[in-house]
């Protein structure tokens, strides 16, 4: 049985585990692996998080910086004018918490300023310390995330001594250090990190071992859409070429990889697709016992 959580916080109220919560992926950004470039003009940004919303989704995550594995990092100022009119605009058009999803401090104290309510940190901390401080003066929820290293670095040849117990030890450092300065533990969510610094059978372990992560008594987030140990997966032979991120077979992919999170203990799913993750949640609550649908 998944454990629930409240998480409670200014005029927000987010219950996790007594159903699935669908967190859609906004990437304002020219790179990133999957959607790079689409919904990069404010209008197509906008359009894009309303159809989420329209979707199902129950959280938007904004991010202006690629991480992809091998990407570089860009300024504060450029991920500054990347987001913050994104998020000024939908903050006003839409009635479901606003994530950023960012390293920087910076970023994070004026996205909350402009509408955002909850700080996505895929360093964990790591790479700017003050990144609790503004978690804990702004009163918002922190997701922490485990990397190996930085997106630059992480792919390359990634290695662990125990892999589950090395990442839930990283998780627990991080959230005693969010705590410690001033961010109450009811207020943050955990992320292993699907494709940041893992193998693909890393990853498969992972997802078949969420479970595991629950000895860290809080929610648990993961972001599996869409990732390269799919579409390699999902390759007919070695030879063949990449398949693409928007391919019909690798959202199938996605699907089912989403499906199993689910089942193993996932709080959260982060994902493209809301609308096709929608069926796939309602789907996996009822055979968790947590819903049911309508009739026999």
């Amino acid at each position: 049985m998944t454990k629930v959580y409240d998480i409670l916080w200014k005029d927000r109220h987010l219950k996790l585990g007594d159903g699935t919560r669908i967190m859609g992926i906004l990437n304002i950004t020219p790179d990133s692996f999957s959607d790079g470039g689409k919904f990069y003009p404010l209008d197509k940004a906008i359009a894009h998080a309303e159809k989420l919303v329209e979707d199902g989704a129950d959280i938007l995550d904004v991010g202006g910086e690629s991480t992809r594995p091998f990407s570089d990092m860009v300024s504060e100022e450029e991920e500054n004018r990347r987001v913050l009119p994104v998020i000024e605009s939908i903050a006003k058009r839409v009635n479901i918490p606003i994530s950023i999803d960012t390293t920087k401090s910076g970023v994070a104290r004026r996205a909350i300023n402009a509408g955002a309510s909850i700080i996505n940190d895929i360093s964990a901390l790591r790479i700017d310390s003050c990144m609790a401080e503004v978690a804990a003066a702004s009163e918002v929820p922190l997701i922490l995330m485990h990397m190996l290293g930085i997106p630059k670095t992480m792919q390359i040849e990634p290695v662990y001594n125990d892999l589950l117990t090395d990442i839930r030890d990283f998780l627990s450092t991080a959230v005693d250090s969010a705590v410690q300065a001033g961010v109450p533990r009811s207020r943050v969510i955990i992320d292993p990190g699907i494709g940041f610094g893992k193998t693909i059978r890393h990853n498969l372990s992972l997802i078949q071992n969420l479970n595991f992560f629950s000895s860290l008594d809080t929610p648990i987030l993961i972001g599996p859409s869409r990732k390269s140990f799919i579409r390699n997966i999902l390759k007919k032979t070695s030879r063949d070429k990449d398949r693409e991120p928007d391919m019909e077979s690798i959202e199938i992919g996605t699907q089912a990889v989403v499906a199993a999170s689910i089942l193993n203990g996932a709080h959260i799913v982060r994902v493209h697709d809301v609308a096709r993750t929608v069926a796939t949640v309602r789907l996996m609550d009822a055979l968790k016992g947590i819903s049911c649908a309508s009739g026999d």
